[in-house]
């Protein structure tokens, strides 16, 4: 039954009833609108708010506001210092998760309190995804030259010579005595460690396209799920929550293989190995509509296919978030800081874009990519 906001269910100033002009006004709005009375009730709400909380106007109107969204939703505490001062509030790039899994989304939210009945306030709210998207595409995808320029840099000018000064310790550790020759084992050893690392740096500098086919994400999961469950992430469980009817993804398996191992072997160390309630969830989902403008590109390209690592681990810090991908930006005491920034590059080379929000037990990697579209003859 449809809830009422003033005396004998008549709406409330400014506010059309259902099948009125205004009404369909507000419905073609683009942006999700709810109007929520003093209990926290849901009283109204058009068809963007339908769309952006996953449930029918006749489903929200049996909801309370605190139901749509987590405990610690900043949306709430917004809520109620409109209540308490009477004026309207904006607030702007606020990370809003909803309570269903998965939602997390970046907004502007605008609250305005209503005359009638008292209490009651109306929500507006502006997703402000797509273009975060692009910026943050924008930036992984400089991350990764940065890290393709440093990665030849370090091939041609750092590797040669290393090897001169690994020969002439050999040499030296010949004629040296047994106290002098730990330092020569030890300069071998140092530099065997700078060519591991030059190594893996020259996984950015590969030029070469790699071939891409039709690829069942959903087997890549598993595939990492398994190999995780059987080294690093034994003491993990593990929740999968598919969409069965996904597309196929356009891409390298041995890549996507290495972007998802990545970020559950990050996942897991985050959590850490104390403790006994480490959870990592993988989903998948289909979200037509996102679309994203590339650089050397004349049309944007559609990216629905989004694939999401969650873990309850102990979080990104803010600080850190937005220098998340770029090469040698680490918390960890061993780390190198080219995990993150190898997967942003080749998320990048597939088309596509990866975004984190991050919160105290709730950390999410999201990657979102194009669908395999059969090639025309």
């Amino acid at each position: 039954m449809r809830k009422s906001f003033g005396s004998q269910g008549s709406p409330p100033a400014g506010m059309a009833s259902a099948g009125s002009g205004a009404a369909k006004l507000l419905d073609a709005l683009p942006h999700p609108v709810v109007a929520v009375l003093a209990d926290g009730s849901i009283a109204e709400a058009n068809s963007a708010a339908e769309a952006f909380f996953g449930m029918s106007r006749a489903s929200l109107w049996q909801q309370r506001l605190a139901n749509l969204v987590l405990a610690f939703s900043p949306l709430l505490s917004l809520v109620e210092q409109v209540k308490s001062r009477g004026a309207a509030i904006n607030e702007y790039r606020v990370d809003l998760n909803l309570a269903k899994p998965g939602s997390g989304r970046l907004v502007d939210i605008f609250v305005t309190p209503l005359q009638e009945p008292a209490g009651s306030v109306v929500i507006m709210l502006q997703e402000r995804s797509l273009a975060e998207k692009i910026d943050r595409q924008l930036s992984h995808q400089g991350a990764g030259r940065s890290a393709a320029a440093m990665a030849s840099v370090l091939a041609h000018e750092i590797k040669n010579p290393l090897s001169g000064i690994r020969g002439a310790a050999q040499l030296l550790e010949a004629e040296a005595t047994d106290a002098d020759r730990s330092l020569t084992r030890l300069i071998c050893e140092e530099t065997d460690r700078i060519v591991k690392l030059v190594d893996r740096m020259s996984a950015f500098s590969e030029r070469r396209p790699a071939g891409r086919e039709k690829v069942n994400i959903h087997a890549v999961l598993d595939h990492v799920r398994k190999v995780s469950q059987a080294g690093f992430a034994r003491h993990i469980r593990f929740h999968e929550n598919y969409d069965p009817s996904l597309p196929a993804v356009l891409g390298n398996k041995d890549q996507l293989i290495q972007i998802f191992l990545n970020l559950v072997k990050n996942a897991a160390e985050a959590i850490g190995e104390s403790r006994s309630d480490g959870d990592i969830e993988l989903t998948t989902a289909f979200r037509p509509g996102v679309r994203l403008q590339i650089p050397g590109t004349k049309v944007p390209v559609s990216l629905p296919l989004e694939f999401c690592v969650r873990d309850n681990g102990s979080g990104v810090a803010p600080d850190l978030l937005p220098y998340l991908y770029d090469p040698f930006v680490t918390t960890k005491a061993a780390g190198t800081g080219l995990g993150l920034a190898l997967v942003a590059k080749i998320v990048g080379d597939h088309g596509g874009t990866i975004e984190c929000e991050s919160f105290p037990r709730r950390t999410t990697f999201r990657v979102l990519m194009p669908m395999y579209a059969p090639a025309r003859a």
